[in-house]
């Protein structure tokens, strides 16, 4: 006979550190702020610098206060984490991937001996401050072995962020001037960590799971949310809430981009398949490393920030296909397996997800059962382009019919681009 599940009660989780970090500077000294950056030597940002400035400025990376200083570096790609102080004790909270910011040899002389310079977007506009400043030597060689246990060619952040930027680092303390917004129609659900806490109190969430997802929700996900849901409250929780939770920085090209998934993604909770009541959709403003167990701990870490206190996680969390070799380039077991034994997550509870596929025999998603392996259809995304190539639709019960239609339009979309 099993044992009962035992009873875990909580409220919201407190944030990393004890604190939620808030680097946006107050309306009333913005002005005055931005006469003193006007003045400072520049340093501009690409479009993933100012994603993980918005990460920053939010508290998603508290007790994080800017781009990382050398020794904040070195604890983040050594140790995958970073010691601070809580209340006067030293404590050890997680921070697996570094967050830093890159300049070339042109911008290191330009700044000279300034200890503080202004931060221009993309866009050439102003945006905030980075005080104090530590410049300090960019070995992308380590930092790329360190972070993604190899250095082959065709990891997309690399390609993307890390090859491209300086010989050096730049880290010091952070302060935005205002929220970083991207005008794309999304920012409403660009919901900050204090914006969420305050959400969830106002729904008065005893628990909240967070799932992370860069893929469009099918009727498995929404089983293995539903079926959470249900377990929280056997285990005597009154009112968890789902935290569905895309991530919107950077993706690698061949992802279906953030404007498709969030349309799916409403489009889910407009045909029932998950309950709006109990479910809260936002976007996760950070870029994607595809750095398997090594990131994964940091999309968990940034939850807690966030009020998580149970994170979903599954096959190959954060991974992806090897780039010159027909395997997955992380052993997709490692990152459920490393979350439980990561430094500074400890607090956090961690909800293994259950494999579904689709049930041929009952015409649904179902949880996948060994014994009848051959009653039941992986679908993979590879499929589902197929099916939407073909004007077909995927089979009764694979995904919610609103939400197949936002994707079939966009996959036929990109066929005709192609043509």
């Amino acid at each position: 006979m099993h044992s009962p599940s035992p009873i875990i009660k909580s409220s919201l989780i407190e944030p990393d550190g004890g604190e939620l970090v808030n680097l946006v500077v107050p309306e009333i000294e913005r002005a005055s702020r931005v006469l003193e950056a006007q003045a400072l030597p520049k340093v501009s940002l690409t479009k993933i610098d100012l994603e993980w400035a918005h990460v920053i400025s939010e508290g998603w990376a508290s007790p994080l206060k800017g781009f990382m200083r050398e020794n904040e570096y070195l604890q983040s790609l050594h140790f995958n984490s970073l010691k601070t102080t809580k209340n006067g004790s030293s404590i050890v909270v997680n921070m697996s991937l570094p967050i830093v910011l890159a300049i070339d040899d042109e911008t290191k002389e330009r700044i000279g001996c300034s200890t503080h310079v202004g931060l221009l977007s993309p866009n050439k506009v102003l945006i905030g401050i980075l005080r104090g400043i530590e410049i300090y030597k960019h070995n992308k060689e380590e930092r790329i072995a360190r972070t993604w246990g190899t250095t082959v060619d065709g990891l997309p952040y690399v390609d993307e962020a890390i090859s491209k930027g300086g010989n050096w680092l730049i880290g010091g303390d952070l302060e935005v001037f205002e929220p970083i917004k991207y005008n794309d129609g999304l920012d409403d659900y660009r919901l900050s960590p204090q914006e969420l806490r305050n959400e969830f109190e106002r729904r008065e969430a005893d628990a909240v799971f967070a799932f992370q997802l860069r893929n469009p929700v099918h009727n498995g996900h929404a089983l293995l949310m539903n079926d959470t849901r249900r377990s929280l409250l056997e285990m005597g929780y009154n009112n968890p809430i789902l935290l569905l939770h895309p991530l919107g920085g950077f993706t690698k090209v061949d992802d279906v981009p953030l404007h498709v998934r969030m349309e799916q993604h409403t489009k889910v909770l407009e045909d029932g398949i998950l309950d709006p009541k109990t479910t809260i959709v936002a976007i996760f403003p950070s870029p994607m490393h595809y750095a398997g167990p090594t990131e994964v701990q940091w999309h968990a870490k940034a939850r807690i920030n966030g009020g998580a206190n149970f994170y979903i996680v599954g096959r190959d969390p954060a991974g992806m296909p090897h780039p010159t070799q027909n395997r997955d380039l992380y052993d997709p077991d490692h990152g459920k397996k490393l979350l439980s034994m990561a430094p500074g997550l400890d607090k956090l509870h961690i909800l293994p997800f259950r494999v579904a596929a689709y049930d041929i025999v009952h015409k649904k998603m179902a949880f996948f059962d060994p014994s009848r392996a051959k009653e039941f259809e992986f679908i993979s995304g590879t499929k589902m382009r197929s099916y939407a190539k073909n004007g077909e639709n995927p089979p009764e019960g694979f995904m919610s019919p609103s939400g197949w239609g936002v994707l079939a339009n966009y996959y036929q979309t990109l066929q005709t681009e192609d043509c």
